[in-house]
């Protein structure tokens, strides 16, 4: 009898009809004899709703509040769902984030997570009950409530899984696993059958929607067997999905690039003509790290008549909070001659274990762009990542292109 954690995202419970057959997989599975536990999401649309109504009352809510009202569009979620299950002659009991004990820091809208009481969901899965958990949030050790950040659902069912030591934690989708890229820009897209733990922290933290990125740390770190699924197949004749291993076998390697991801999320922020000296990298991004804003890609460059020019990467509805924070802070924190910006670009990513041992990759990628005039502003590597910054207007052409240079259709021989 194996104990399964599986998540539900906002369109596999967008209606009581979606709920209805998310309830049946679920049976399917337990009365095949598995321990379940079941993660869900808000309705679809449901977070973005509440937190507009927010931004009805205020341009700059408090974030603890915020944190109270998206909260409870899970809360909905597992009750329904817990009803389905019990409707259909299958033991149920929901949580809440708190009731679980999902115990976070306090970095309100973006926290993380710190422990896990997991006993009293032992004891409901010992008795038979399919436990019914909300995604996406925790409490703080003052009792408030608090979210993860969009796709947090995703954590929280790794995080379970990690603490219950689950056989596997089946993350389902409306895609049926993890494709080369996005199939509605390349319909020659290929689903991989696996793909290791390493490549999908890449192409996570590269823009692929597929699966939180901190959901895939948290597999890595804790060695969470993660497979991708489809919510909209039949149970008993759905595929394998995609298995995301911590293992590299000799058919992985084959493959020297396994996916591309984009992202249309990204702000490029420039500071111009600014001291070439030590500790400046810090007094400009300093600030931006202060305003609990994250960063992405960096570039400096070094300029004449020892200037330097410095620029970075933030997430576009970040992109005005970090201009402001730079603007209040030239002329104490540093000085310069010029900032600009640009909230229309885009990041694309070749990602693969097989750039390891394989040359000339960077250059087939700058020469499949070039060879359609579409320009690179920024460049950033790892060993096993290359990724472009360019104009937004470019994006589907850039991946389209890319897939074929790569002939990511064809299977590894």
């Amino acid at each position: 009898m194996s104990l399964i954690v599986q998540k539900f995202g906002g369109t596999s419970v967008g209606s009581t009809d979606r709920i209805k057959n998310v309830a049946k997989r679920v049976a399917h599975y337990r009365r095949e004899g598995h321990r379940i536990v079941v993660v869900v999401s808000a309705m679809s649309g449901e977070t973005n709703r509440l937190l507009g109504l927010a931004k009805e009352l205020s341009a700059s809510p408090d974030p603890r509040e915020l944190d109270v009202i998206a909260a409870t569009g899970e809360q909905v979620t597992i009750g329904l769902l817990a009803i389905a299950l019990k409707e259909m002659g299958i033991p149920a009991k929901s949580y809440t984030g708190g009731q679980v004990r999902v115990l976070t820091d306090s970095a309100y809208t973006k926290a993380r997570i710190l422990e896990i009481d997991e006993a009293a969901m032992r004891k409901d899965l010992d008795a038979g009950t399919v436990v019914v958990v909300a995604g996406f949030q925790g409490v703080d050790r003052d009792g408030s409530i608090t979210t993860l950040g969009r796709g947090g659902s995703d954590t929280t069912a790794v995080a379970l899984a990690a603490a219950l030591k689950a056989d596997e934690c089946q993350i389902y989708t409306d895609v049926d696993g993890v494709y080369t890229t996005d199939p509605r820009i390349v319909p020659e897209a290929r689903r991989l059958d696996t793909i290791t733990f390493e490549e999908m922290l890449e192409l996570a933290s590269q823009g692929s929607k597929v699966l939180q990125i901190r959901s895939v740390e948290f597999a890595g770190k804790y060695l969470v067997k993660l497979r991708v699924l489809s919510s909209f197949e039949d149970p008993e004749s759905s595929g394998p999905g995609t298995l995301i291993t911590y293992e590299e076998d000799d058919s992985m390697e084959q493959a020297i690039i396994s996916g591309i991801a984009f992202n249309r999320d990204e702000a490029r922020i420039l500071v111009m003509g600014v001291e070439d000296r030590p500790g400046i990298a810090y007094a400009i991004l300093g600030p931006i790290a202060a305003a609990n804003i994250d960063v992405d890609m960096i570039v400096q460059n070094i300029g004449a008549s020892g200037q330097t020019d410095i620029s970075f990467t933030v997430h576009r509805n970040e992109y005005r909070k970090a201009m402001d924070t730079l603007q209040r802070e030239r002329g104490t924190s540093f000085n310069c001659r010029e900032i600009k910006g640009d909230d229309r670009i885009a990041k694309v990513s070749v990602v693969g274990i097989g750039m390891r041992s394989h040359t000339g990759l960077a250059a087939k990628m700058f020469k499949a762009l070039a060879d359609e005039g579409i320009n690179i502003q920024m460049i950033s590597t790892s060993e096993i990542k290359i990724a472009v910054v360019i104009d937004e207007k470019y994006l589907e052409l850039a991946v389209r292109v890319l897939h074929k240079a790569f002939e990511l259709e064809k299977a590894p021989a």
